[in-house]
């Protein structure tokens, strides 16, 4: 294990985390809010002193392999969310440190689970590093990291890091450097963000209010300023924020395909047809179930249409109280909870591309029982699916539906009813935020226990990191020297 590689990863986050909090004394400033000001100062000098004694030790070797870019990772997110969570207690706004962690979790893995009562009182600076914490979350804080400078010499060794914090079955390189395919998906990532703060200007949405719900739809994570989330704003800001959510769910390789001038190999993206078809088909479905709740089609189909964007992407924004709707409905959107997103999106949940895999190997599964002798394999976008990534979409999955029947029956010991506590732990898990019932989208986390806020951060961090790297931290063997884990990690 080359823990001083370890240490100087952690430290660069570090280092970049404490940068980004100065906006938010910037803004805390312009707003002459004192007790905001003090506590993000304090937290910059403290997070930025650790990066840097971090960072002293100089490693001698600096390869890495699979397990220290999965130690990194899984380590890097809990540390940064322990020191993010900084501002938030040392304000006083949040005075449990443990609700402060939670925030920020919810935060960094674009959840969007709150625990606040009632966020309008809150200082416009921290809310604004809140919603940032959505935005640096969403594409990764390492790929982040990876393109500024590659962390190591080859880029194979840092495309384990890659692997460990990119959501998906399979994660591979745009372009021959991985520090160069960083930069190309922060570049699409960047331009979709200033896109949808132009296209809202338009819209005469607040310049502070404009740019912090970007933030949350880039990162698909669904902090509002506003206790009633989007519903206060008008009908052109709820579309331009539907298809914005729409179009960050989508996997970043299409949209590098349409910009290196490929636009028919990304319109044949099976997952991508998948996935707008799920789209499609539940918004029909929940606008003629919801038609009698509203004036006219027209606005049923504008609700509809922005609740399943929402819910599919993760993003976890509202422009009404979907808990209020029709039991079909509302079993529709817990489905599409679990469906989740495409892979290589900013969005959570299993992935629309371990759903199309499953469903194949149903299939060939289906044929090979009526034709023994046939010989078929699974294909992705005609290239073919390897046993090992097979392998590990089962093994995700049965991981997954463990964890959520574990904290389940955990989060249940609060009795705060079976909606609700199935809905939070499908929330937090696949990264959604709101749930139904108590944890509804005009609702909060507020009243849940202690131990089941620690289950519900430990379902955000798996959920975001998709098991395994977090994993890794409690498998004693990853800790011991012995043999370098050169190999590819399986696709999960």
């Amino acid at each position: 294990m080359n823990y001083k590689v370890i240490y100087n990863i952690i430290g660069r986050i570090l280092c970049v985390e404490a940068a980004f909090l100065v906006p938010a004394v910037a803004i805390s400033t312009y707003y002459q809010e004192t007790g905001a000001i003090r506590a993000l100062w304090i937290s910059i000098v403290a997070i930025a002193c650790v990066g840097v004694l971090l960072l002293l030790p100089r490693p001698v070797k600096k390869d890495y392999y699979a397990r220290e870019g999965y130690i990194s990772v899984g380590l890097s997110w809990i540390i940064i969310s322990l020191f993010g969570a900084l501002p938030f207690y040392l304000s006083g706004e949040v005075p449990s440190y443990l609700d402060a962690v939670f925030e920020t979790i919810s935060g960094f893995t674009t959840t969007g689970a709150s625990i606040l009562e009632n966020v309008e009182v809150m200082s416009r600076g921290l809310l604004y590093w809140r919603s940032f914490t959505h935005w640096l979350g969403g594409m990764g804080v390492l790929v982040f990291v990876l393109a500024l400078h590659p962390m190591a010499r080859g880029s194979g060794q840092s495309l384990h890091l890659l692997r460990a914090e990119s959501p998906g079955p399979e994660v591979g390189k745009l372009v021959p450097k991985i520090h160069k395919s960083a930069k190309i998906l922060y570049g699409i990532y960047i331009g979709l963000t200033l896109l949808q703060i132009v296209l809202l200007a338009l819209g005469g949405m607040p310049l502070f209010d404009n740019v912090t719900t970007v933030f949350g739809t880039a990162g698909t994570g669904g902090f509002a300023v506003r206790a009633d989330s989007m519903a206060g704003y008008s009908p052109y800001i709820q579309t331009v924020i539907t298809i914005f959510m729409a179009l960050f769910g989508v996997n970043f390789s299409v949209f590098y395909l349409f910009l290196s001038g490929h636009p028919r190999q990304a319109l044949r993206s099976e997952e991508v047809r998948l996935y707008i078809g799920i789209l499609a088909g539940a918004t029909l479905l929940i606008t003629l179930n919801i038609l009698p709740h509203y004036a006219n089609a027209g606005e049923a189909l504008h609700h509809a249409a922005f609740q399943v964007s929402s819910i599919m992407t993760t993003t976890g924004f509202a422009t009404t109280d979907f808990n209020l709707w029709p039991e079909f409905s509302k079993c529709i959107l817990l489905l599409l909870m679990i469906v989740g997103a495409c892979a290589g999106s900013t969005g959570g949940g299993i992935k629309v591309s371990r759903l199309l895999l499953l469903i194949k190997s149903m299939r060939m599964e289906r044929k090979r029982i009526l034709h023994p002798r046939s010989v078929s394999v699974i294909s992705l976008d005609q290239k073919p699916i390897s046993d090992e990534t097979m392998r590990g979409v089962t093994l995700f999955m049965t991981a997954y539906f463990f964890t959520a029947a574990l904290s389940f029956l955990i989060v249940s010991l609060d009795n705060m009813g079976l909606e609700t506590s199935l809905s939070a732990v499908l929330a937090c898990i696949n990264n959604i935020g709101p749930g139904l019932d108590i944890v509804g989208p005009m609702g909060n986390y507020a009243a849940f226990s202690p131990l089941s806020k620690l289950v519900l951060c430990a379902d955000m961090l798996l959920g975001r990191l998709e098991i395994i790297p977090l994993l890794m931290l409690f498998a004693p063997s990853a800790w011991t020297k012995g043999i370098r884990h050169k190999q590819k990690a399986s696709g999960w």
